[in-house]
């Protein structure tokens, strides 16, 4: 399996000395550009993960997949629904390689002890998706831009064979981008009539209390909305227990550092580097001129429940999927996950970030000022 490098951390360092009043401490910060990826033994297999729907990346799908199984000697796991494909399906010389391909099935197929390292090809969706598949550990993830945006897939295509074969030497740059644990729990669970064997219909719900909630690793965003409701949605936030504010507009978004350039800046909220240990919070057009965005420390737990006063239910969402409707009673609680995404980086994860921002979201650019010059 694979190991990824230390998270930022602040060490202290101490001047030799007998008495602690003589001791200056020195208080390190570790430089994120320094984060690395090695491996305890050589990678054998590699999940391979396309965007679907997409005939322009069926020829890097196929000639990616002949490197990995011909060159490299990977085991490839490749999701079903790519191979059913009429286009790589009915192509005979390709079928020689797809036959020596591990297929998998979404929320069918456990592949999460399975797979060394994955690669996406297509745009920050496919990323997305790979976080999905994995709620605990997830393996390095190599995202090559061959998407519309491509903000989180800063590798290209065109160099694939030497990037790959430096992945799978190790010591590459990685960015540790962090997700968002989330738990729904439903109110109704206990209190749904269930009919027994012979008919009789159970009201007590003492065996659906025991019902687990519904658990979910996020890497962008939990989008909690109005609907298709007229009305505003008015929901209660609090953070470790205490209300802080009821949110009163259409809705908000709760957002890792990594979403923090999704659909949170789109909403007016600062943009965050993903190694900063953070959790954003955006309304989303508040009936309120004061309400601004904040952001909070990653390790508190915020829960989100319908107000009392609500005039309708609310929905909710994970990375754009899962959409749900929640209803009074119902709450939601957020904290920072302990399973990171690790991300190869194309050079470190500071240039990388900015390098995005400014190729993608087009950050602070605009014509230069004219010199001045002096009169003589």
């Amino acid at each position: 399996m694979w190991t990824a490098m230390k998270f930022n951390q602040c060490m202290p360092q101490g001047t030799a000395g007998n008495h602690s009043a003589s001791k200056a401490w020195n208080w390190h910060i570790q430089d994120p550009a320094s984060q690395r990826l090695t491996w305890n033994k050589p990678p054998r297999s590699v999940l391979v993960i396309k965007k679907i729907r997409d005939a322009s990346l069926l020829e890097p799908f196929k000639e990616l997949c002949i490197f990995l199984t011909e060159v490299k000697n990977m085991v490839v796991y490749v999701e079903q629904k790519v191979l059913e494909d009429p286009a790589i399906s009915g192509d005979e010389n390709f079928g020689a390689i797809t036959k020596k391909f591990c297929t998998f099935r979404e929320d069918l197929d456990d592949i999460s002890n399975r797979v060394d390292f994955i690669i996406c090809l297509g745009g920050d969706g496919t990323l997305l998706y790979a976080s999905s598949l994995f709620q605990e550990s997830v393996p390095p993830v190599m995202a090559f831009h061959l998407g519309s945006l491509g903000f989180l897939t800063p590798l290209k295509f065109d160099t694939y064979q030497s990037q790959v074969t430096q992945m799978i030497e190790g010591n590459t740059a990685i960015v540790l981008r962090s997700r968002l644990k989330v738990r729904v729990f439903k109110e109704n669970w206990d209190k749904k009539a269930r009919v027994d064997e012979n008919g009789i219909i159970l009201t007590n719900g003492d065996m659906d209390s025991c019902r687990k909630p519904l658990q979910y690793q996020v890497l962008n965003e939990v989008v909690v909305d109005r609907g298709p409701s007229s009305y505003l949605s008015n929901v209660d936030l609090f953070l470790d227990g205490h209300l802080i504010t009821t949110v009163q507009g259409d809705g908000v978004i709760v957002s890792t550092p990594t979403g923090s350039t999704a659909y949170a800046v789109a909403a007016g909220a600062s943009m965050i580097h993903p190694n900063v240990p953070a959790i954003m919070i955006t309304p989303i057009c508040p009936h309120s001129l004061s309400f601004r965005p904040i952001v909070v420390p990653a390790g508190v737990e915020l829960k989100i429940m319908l107000s009392r006063d609500a005039r309708n239910t609310a929905w909710v969402s994970f990375d754009g999927r899962k959409r749900q409707e929640i209803c009074h009673g119902d709450s939601i609680t957020i904290t920072t996950s302990c399973f990171p995404v690790p991300s190869i980086c194309f050079r470190d994860p500071v240039n990388d970030w900015f390098e995005s921002l400014a190729q993608c979201l087009h950050w602070n650019v605009r014509k230069k000022q004219n010199y001045l010059e002096e009169d003589f």
